[in-house]
């Protein structure tokens, strides 16, 4: 008799579908009782049996306005609980979501609704009210606004969810191609992309997570950066290890190091603005953070000489992911064990790629580098996004020669830790000479007096481009011509004259994107607002 299988009989394809991140947040609500999954800020501590029915009853209130699978929904909220039961909401109706930035200005917010189709916007009536009034009018596809509460512009969400009982949760009828998130890249020209987030996706990211990040034990994960961005990523890790969340209402060093130290956090998330903030604090001499197991950080590259402070500071607690909205956060990884000052080189590495990811570093013509040399990191993964939004000529380069191109350099060394050189668009070209920004940067913030460092290529009528540096000191240090001349003979000792700054600016403040990321588009437009294009 033979082994395989006759046509007709051929298995249905569901029988091969993996679970996505509604049954994942389904599993994760129903594990636990009486434990506490959310404490609120005012003494209250929300149960996972509470944080259930509030997700129950937000999701029958979503079913009342006639909203099915497939709704278009955006939120714009600064960080209160009801961020992530609703986060659970609309994942378990089916609903495709898109977080809007609370800093977002005006057209950005209008752009992205009318790019993603939104159909509902759901926002945090104290502070985004008049945004939320603004965007109904600018947004003709805009159906349905719903509140956090009581608004005179839209539907109390709240009140209506507590007219329904709570109900078992079940999740939607969905496919792991089908879309979760259209989430929006601030890239480095032009209008932000769409990136078109699959069920298939977020569930392997969430796989990958569980298998290879270092949680505590006891899980008491302080949230510090919004809801609605990353730090949505790990509501399935946190309820999976049956943790509870602590979502501070803002951040300031104070505020960050009194939780540690009042609720014993055991972890929490940054991006590295934030550790350099905290470890210029006073309180960082003081503060007790003993409890503290795992502070994981990623979005942006870390400065090798402020994370080493951090660990002489705290110990090793640290955790670095790398990845990007087209593949998210778990490409690479840097494990606590592995940031070991005896090794100060491998502070400046993003880790070891993911053993569920295949990781490559290519060139120009799509083929693998040798051994040692620097290459365009690409990815083939289940992560990998679906495509841009209605942009086929951009999601058709971004996956050339089959591999998904994530525009940051990289280079290994002999133990297979990955360092990332910068992104490819950011290189600096100048006399014919290709310099690498992060490099620069490196150097500049190991220096006592330097908080923050970007460096961008500015016009220059010799040149082309010239390195220019953008500094913020640290706090009671007065930026002088000595200060630059000093700065700029420690890169022209570390890296060469081609490498080192023909100019230093000193600033209060180096602009950010959404996601914490030195804003290089914007400070590049300072310098070069008077020209016809923005190389040369």
């Amino acid at each position: 008799m033979s082994n395989n299988m006759p046509n007709n009989n051929t298995p249905p394809s569901t029988l091969y579908e993996t679970v996505c991140m509604p049954q994942l947040l389904i599993e994760g609500l129903n594990r636990y009782h009486d434990r506490p999954c959310l404490f609120m800020g005012d003494g209250h501590t929300l149960s996972y049996t509470e944080m259930r029915e509030a997700t129950s009853k937000l999701i029958q209130a979503l079913a009342s306005l006639g909203l099915r699978k497939g709704t278009r929904v955006a939120i714009i909220s600064g960080n209160r609980p009801e961020v992530l039961s609703n986060t659970a909401a609309i994942s378990i109706s089916g609903f495709i979501g898109t977080p809007l930035h609370p800093m977002g200005s005006l057209d950005d917010h209008a752009y992205v609704l009318e790019d993603a189709d939104i159909e509902v916007l759901i926002f945090d009536p104290g502070p985004f009210s008049e945004r939320a009034a603004e965007l109904k009018q600018r947004v003709p596809g805009l159906k349905h606004l719903l509140a956090f509460g009581p608004s005179d512009i839209g539907t109390d969400y709240l009140a209506l969810a507590e007219t329904f009982q709570p109900q078992p949760l079940s999740a939607p009828d969905i496919h792991p191609e089908d879309l979760g998130s259209v989430n929006y890249t601030g890239g480095t020209t032009g209008k932000p992309k769409g990136v078109m987030s699959t069920h298939r996706g977020t569930a392997y990211m969430a796989m990958i997570q569980a298998a290879e990040w270092e949680f505590p034990e006891q899980l008491r994960m302080l949230i510090t950066t919004p809801l609605s961005h990353a730090a949505a990523a790990f509501f399935v890790p946190v309820l999976q290890k049956g943790g509870a969340f602590y979502v501070l209402p803002g951040f300031t060093p104070d505020l960050f190091f009194d939780w540690v130290e009042r609720y014993n956090i055991t972890a929490t998330m940054l991006v590295p603005v934030m550790l350099y903030v905290l470890l210029d604090s006073p309180r960082a001499e003081t503060a007790d953070m003993s409890s503290m197991e795992t502070i994981f950080y990623g979005a942006s590259p870390m400065s090798p000489a402020r994370l080493k402070q951090g660990l002489e500071k705290w110990g090793q607690i640290f955790y670095q992911f790398f990845g990007q909205s087209e593949a998210p956060m778990v490409l690479t990884n840097l494990a606590r064990k592995e940031h070991d000052l005896a090794v100060p080189e491998r502070l400046s590495s993003c880790g070891r790629p993911a053993p569920w990811v295949h990781l490559a570093l290519l060139d120009d013509n799509n083929e693998e580098v040798a051994a040692g040399d620097a290459g365009e990191i690409c990815v083939r993964s289940p992560l990998v996004m679906k495509g841009y939004k209605d942009l086929p000529e951009q999601t058709a380069e971004a996956f050339a020669g089959g591999w998904l191109h994530t525009g940051d350099i990289g280079r290994f060394d002999d133990e297979g830790f990955l360092y990332i050189v910068d992104r490819k668009k950011d290189m600096i070209v100048t006399g014919g000479f290709n310099v690498f920004p992060r490099e620069v940067e490196d150097v500049l913030s190991s220096h006592e007096a330097v908080a923050q460092v970007a460096v961008v290529g500015v016009p220059d009528e010799r040149w082309g481009e010239a390195v220019k540096a953008v500094i913020v000191l640290k706090p009671g240090i007065s930026g002088d011509d000595t200060l630059r001349d000093v700065l700029t003979a420690a890169v022209k000792a570390a890296k060469g004259s081609v490498q080192a700054p023909k100019s230093i600016d000193f600033v209060d403040a180096i602009p950010l994107t959404p996601v914490g990321k030195p804003d290089k588009k914007a400070i590049r437009a300072t310098y070069w607002e008077n020209t016809s294009r923005g190389v040369q």
